[in-house]
C-alpha cells in the first residue's frame, strides 16, 4: 500500500494543512498538455505489449540509470544498428534485469512514478526484487489482458481530459486522424515540433525539407517557400486540433536575421555547403520566425532550451537517439530571449512558455522576465527537475518574482503513458506542501492556498495552452467550489 502522506511536510501542522489542500486537487482531472505518447497507441487501442515494454524500454529515465550502472542496451531489448550483436529479445528476461535493479531507483522521482503505478494503477502487491520479478510479471501480464487496461480506458480511468503528443512537423498526423474520426479529436491533440527542419546542419535535414515539400504541397525552391511550407503544416496541424508548437533547441537565441540573409543560408544548406556558424545563426532566426507565426495563427510557442543530445556520439550510431544520453548545459535567457521578447512580449496575441533545467536562471532570468513580459510563462520543472526537490526548489525560486500565476501549471512531459497520473500526483503533493507553508507563515490563508493549488493543478494549464478564443476569456479565480 502507497503511504497516503507520501512526499507531503514532516512537520504534524504543515501535513494536516498540506493533506487538507492536496485533497481538493487529488481527483481534479488532469490536463497534460506536454508530453511524448505516440497517438497511434489510442487510436489502435491495442493491449500493451508486456510489462518490459510499458515500464521499461518506454521509460528513458529507467534506461538511463540502468545503463549508468554498466547494463547493456542489449540486454534491456535495445539493439543495435548494423551489428551482429545479440539482443535480449524476452521480455520476461528484461523484466527480471529491472527487478534485480530495483535498488538504483531508491530517492529518484522514477522510484516514486513506478510505485504509483504499479500499486495504485495495477495492483501488484509485492516490492519489485530478483525474487519477486516472476511474480509481478505473471500479474501485470493478467491484468494487460483485461479491457480495462486497454490504453483508451486507461485515459478514462486516469481522467485525462486533455492529451498533448509531439509530432515531428512532418508527421502524417495519421493517428490524430483516427482519433479525430472516433470523436477523440478535442481530447488528444498534436503539438508542432519543427526541430529537424530549422537546424541545417543535421544530417537528415535535406530529407526533412523534401518530406515538409510533399506534405505542404508546397514545391520549396527557396527561404519564402520553405516559410509558406512550415505556415501550411501549422494550419494543418490546427486543423487537427494543435494548440501549441515545442522547440527543443540546445540554446535560446532568438536573434533574426535580414531577409536576404536568411534566404542565402538556406540556398547554401540546400546545396549542403552551409557553415556552422550561418546554420547556428538560422536555427536562431527561425526560433524568431516561428515566435511571429504563433503572434499571426494563435499556437502557443514552447520553448525547451540547454540540453545537448545525444551526449555519446557512438551510442546514437549504433543504437539511435533518446537512449539516456542527453545531458544539461547552462542556459541564458536574458540576452537570448530578448529580440523575441522585445518585438512579441507584449503582444495580446502571443504566449510563450519556457523552460530549462537550469536551476541558476530560475531566479536571476526566468522568474524577472516572466514577472514582466505579458506574453511569457514559465513552463513547470522539467526533465531532471521533475522530481520532488526540484519542483520545490522551483517554488521557492521563482514565486517571490514572478507568483503563482506566471507559470504554465503543471505538464509532465511524460514519455511512459501509465506514468501520467503518477506525475500529476507528485506535483499536486509538492505545491500542496509548499502552500501550506505559506499558511502556517501567515502569508496565505486556506481558502486562498486551495484555489491556488486548483489553479496550479488544473486551470494555469488550461488557460495557458488554450486556443486564442478561449485565451481571450480567462475563468482564472473564478468557480473554485465547482473543482472541490
Amino acid at each position: 500500500m502507497l503511504a497516503p502522506d507520501r512526499m507531503l511536510p514532516t512537520e504534524p501542522a504543515l501535513r494536516g494543512i498540506a493533506r487538507e489542500i492536496h485533497q481538493q486537487t487529488a481527483r481534479l482531472p488532469v490536463v497534460s498538455m506536454h508530453g511524448h505518447v505516440d497517438a497511434r497507441l489510442l487510436a489502435e487501442n491495442r493491449p500493451f505489449t508486456d510489462p518490459a515494454e510499458l515500464f521499461v524500454t518506454s521509460d528513458h529515465y529507467v534506461v538511463r540509470m540502468l545503463v549508468s550502472q554498466g547494463v547493456p542496451l542489449e540486454q534491456i531489448g535495445m539493439p543495435a544498428a548494423h551489428e551482429a550483436v545479440a539482443v535480449e529479445t524476452d521480455p520476461r528476461a528484461i523484466w527480471r534485469t529491472f527487478c534485480a535493479n530495483w535498488h538504483l531507483f531508491r530517492g529518484t522521482p522514477s522510484r516514486y512514478w513506478l510505485e504509483h503505478e504499479l500499486v495504485d494503477v495495477f495492483g501488484v502487491p509485492h516490492r519489485p526484487s530478483a525474487e519477486t520479478a516472476d511474480a509481478i510479471y505473471d500479474h501485470l501480464v493478467a491484468m494487460l489482458e483485461r479491457d480495462e487496461y486497454l490504453p483508451r480506458a486507461l485515459l478514462d480511468r486516469f481522467d485525462i481530459e486533455i492529451l498533448a503528443t509531439t509530432d515531428s512537423a512532418t508527421s502524417t498526423l495519421g493517428g490524430h486522424a483516427a482519433l479525430a474520426r472516433e470523436g477523440y479529436g478535442e481530447r488528444i491533440v498534436p503539438t508542432f515540433r519543427p526541430d529537424g527542419l530549422l537546424h541545417p546542419t543535421a544530417a537528415s535535414w535535406p530529407q526533412s525539407v523534401r518530406r515538409l515539400a510533399e506534405r505542404s504541397g508546397i514545391d520549396i525552391a527557396g527561404y519564402d517557400d520553405f516559410l509558406d511550407a512550415l505556415g501550411e503544416r501549422r494550419r494543418t496541424f490546427i486543423a487537427m486540433g494543435a494548440r501549441a508548437t515545442d522547440h527543443g533547441h540546445l540554446h535560446a537565441d532568438t536573434t533574426p536575421l535580414d531577409h536576404t540573409d536568411a534566404a542565402r543560408i538556406f540556398a547554401t544548406a540546400l546545396r549542403g555547403e552551409v557553415s556552422e556558424r550561418d546554420a547556428d545563426a538560422f536555427s536562431s532566426h527561425m526560433l524568431f520566425e516561428m515566435a511571429r507565426m504563433s503572434v499571426d495563427d494563435g499556437l502557443v510557442m514552447q520553448i525547451h532550451a540547454g540540453v545537448l543530445r545525444d551526449h555519446n556520439a557512438e551510442v546514437r550510431r549504433r543504437f539511435g537517439p533518446d537512449r539516456g544520453f542527453d545531458i544539461p548545459v547552462g542556459a541564458e535567457f536574458t540576452r537570448n530571449l530578448r529580440p523575441l521578447l522585445e518585438a512579441f512580449g507584449r503582444e495580446p496575441g502571443m504566449r510563450l512558455v519556457v523552460f530549462t533545467v537550469d536551476e541558476t536562471v530560475y531566479s536571476r532570468e526566468l522568474a524577472p522576465l516572466a514577472g514582466v513580459y505579458p506574453a511569457m510563462r514559465l513552463g513547470a520543472p522539467w526533465w531532471f527537475l521533475d522530481s520532488p526537490h526540484g519542483m520545490r526548489r522551483f517554488r521557492e525560486l521563482v514565486t517571490e518574482t514572478a507568483g503563482f500565476y506566471n507559470t504554465s501549471g503543471f505538464v509532465d512531459d511524460a514519455r511512459a503513458f501509465a506514468s501520467i497520473p503518477a506525475r500529476h500526483d507528485l506535483s499536486r503533493r509538492i505545491d500542496a506542501g509548499y502552500l501550506a507553508r505559506l499558511v502556517g507563515e501567515g502569508q496565505l490563508t486556506l481558502d486562498e492556498a486551495v484555489e491556488t493549488a486548483i489553479d496550479l493543478a488544473y486551470r494555469l494549464p488550461l488557460e495557458a495552452y488554450a486556443r486564442r478564443s478561449e485565451h481571450a476569456v480567462s475563468s482564472l479565480g473564478v468557480g473554485a467550489d465547482a473543482y472541490r
